[in-house]
């Protein structure tokens, strides 16, 4: 058997990520690996045989795979991000990383490890194989021999897998402690309410006058007056008797029955004569990457745009929201008028399910080529972004541009999500073999305990530190920080955990705010170590 999988990864790999699923699947209480199991699933495979490892290829591609999709849901938000608490979240990372560092440092000079262990010991806790890589390239140019340059990689053998499993238990603990009043806090359920005209105070006013003095961000679809229902736009002006529909948050909706009036149990959405709804999807490229205002949907079609899908999440337009591929609209307005508007963004969903090989692919290579670039250090040192790091912050800077000229650098949700799956699946069993049988042999030989426990109590402490004080002090939504704590900790596997825990969006956003600062520490951080 070991033979016939030794001579076919391929078959390999799929027993792997076969295996890995079905375990991910196994709850104990509330408690499942899920994807990440693949991992685990790929060091029990590999610890059998040295020869039962997947090529290099094979995670390195799915890594690649996995940051730059990543980063190009996230690339909007996550620059969105630092016009509200990306600093924040960032700073938080930058404290924690050199706290973690220091305590190496001290810890393992006081037990009397080599400065070539503790780097190892450094990245494997924190798991980035970048910094592995930086600390091994350090010792080469140090003129470091052989048996020195394998210390590293046996810290990490050693620390790795606790560094994975540490941080998803941390996790498992917060969302225990903190999940339920999180699940409260993060609700962003719309409501739509009719709402009838009885405060004198705002007649006269247009509507886009009374949502600018309010601040409101919710949409008005339809008025009836005088038993006619018309469609809303922002020079419509309200008069006492008005019924408007309104959508809105849960709080906001309060807020706007308060100055206009009182709710009423009439559902304009309910007569379709004269006004039709209907959700599109928007599967025309000339469409995506486009804002709301800059489609003009009111004056074209006759239409306006009440809300929009985008995955799990559901929000409303404003005139700057961004229209992505894959996006699904409710639109309002007369029948005949939505069919042109549907025709418009295109509502086909076979191709949603499409991706542009030439945008797509140049996107990678421009990462690649970013990657490959040594950056100069203080004292000569150099270092380089990577497989991970340049696909990364190309995907997040052409996630957020959208589109330049004709190439649109969005690809659908839909075929986001599968890529992303893919690309962490071939990962996450590539790592896996490559290190199971150090692992295994590192453990066996007893050398290996005082390196785990003291990995485990780094993994430990920087988890704890950053949930600590990530929601305790900065008051940080649980959902980010779990993203904040995989990108700290530059591991998709516990993304992946925290994406199913928190069964939202939310992680990216944390995760993509800080996964660039967190790695380039790491890398700069394991160099400096070895002074």
């Amino acid at each position: 058997m070991i033979e016939l999988l030794r001579d076919n990864p391929i078959l390999l790999l799929f027993v792997v990520a076969a295996v890995g699923y079905l375990v991910g699947q196994v709850r104990v209480g509330n408690f499942s690996l899920g994807v990440a199991a693949v991992l685990f699933a790929g060091l029990g495979f590999g610890a059998v045989s040295p020869e039962l490892r997947l090529p290099e290829f094979v995670y390195l591609f799915g890594l690649v795979l996995f940051v730059y999709t990543i980063a190009l849901a996230s690339g909007p938000s996550f620059f969105a991000s630092f016009r509200r608490s990306g600093l924040r979240h960032n700073g938080l990372v930058l404290g924690v990383l050199a706290l973690m560092a220091l305590a190496v440092v001290l810890l393992g000079g006081w037990l009397g490890l080599e400065a070539a262990l503790r780097v190892g010991l450094f990245a494997g806790s924190l798991t980035n194989t970048p910094a592995l890589a930086a600390a091994l390239e350090a010792l080469k140019a140090g003129g470091a021999g052989e048996d020195l340059q394998s210390l590293p990689v046996t810290a990490y053998a050693v620390a790795y897998p606790v560094g994975v499993i540490g941080m998803m238990l941390a996790l498992h603990l917060a969302w225990r402690l903190w999940g339920k009043s999180e699940g409260a806090q993060a609700e962003t359920t719309l409501v739509s309410q009719t709402l009838e005209v009885t405060q004198g105070k705002v007649v006269g006013w247009t509507l886009e006058q009374v949502k600018a003095a309010y601040g409101w961000t919710g949409v008005f679809g339809r008025l009836q007056r005088g038993g006619e229902q018309q469609l809303v736009t922002p020079a419509t002006t309200l008069q006492l008797g008005d019924r408007v529909s309104v959508v809105a948050r849960p709080d906001e909706l309060e807020s706007i029955a308060e100055v206009l009036g009182q709710p009423v149990e009439e559902r304009l959405e309910e007569d379709r004569h004269s006004l039709d709804f209907r959700r599109v999807f928007v599967s025309n490229r000339d469409v995506a990457g486009r804002t709301v205002a800059e489609l003009n949907l009111a004056e074209r079609y006759g239409v306006v745009v009440t809300r929009i899908r985008r995955g799990e999440v559901e929000f409303l337009p404003g005139p700057q929201s961004t229209l992505e591929l894959g996006d699904r609209v409710r639109v309002v307005g007369p029948k005949e008028r939505i069919r042109e508007a549907g025709r418009y963004l295109g509502d086909s969903y076979r191709a949603l399910a499409e991706v542009d090989v030439v945008s797509f692919s140049l996107g990678i290579a421009l990462g690649l080529l970013l990657g490959s670039i040594a950056f100069p250090l203080p004292g000569g040192q150099s270092f380089k972004l990577g497989f991970a790091g340049g696909p990364l912050l190309v995907g997040l800077v052409l996630g957020a541009i959208g589109r330049t000229g004709p190439i649109l650098w969005q690809i659908p949700y839909s075929a986001n999500l599968t890529l992303r799956q893919l690309g962490l699946i071939l990962f996450l069993a590539g790592i896996g073999t490559r290190s199971g049988y150090a692992f295994a042999q590192t453990l066996a030989g007893g050398g290996g305990l005082r390196l785990f426990l003291l990995g485990a109590l780094v993994t430990v402490s920087a988890a704890f530190l950053t949930l600590w004080v990530g929601h305790r002090f900065l008051r940080i939504p649980l959902g980010v920080l779990s993203g904040i704590l995989a990108g700290l900790q530059t591991q998709p596997a516990v993304l992946a955990f925290a994406l199913e825990k928190s069964s939202n969006e939310q992680p990216n956003l944390g995760y993509a705010s800080v996964y660039p600062l967190a790695m380039l520490l790491k890398i700069i951080l394991v160099q400096l170590m070895l002074r």
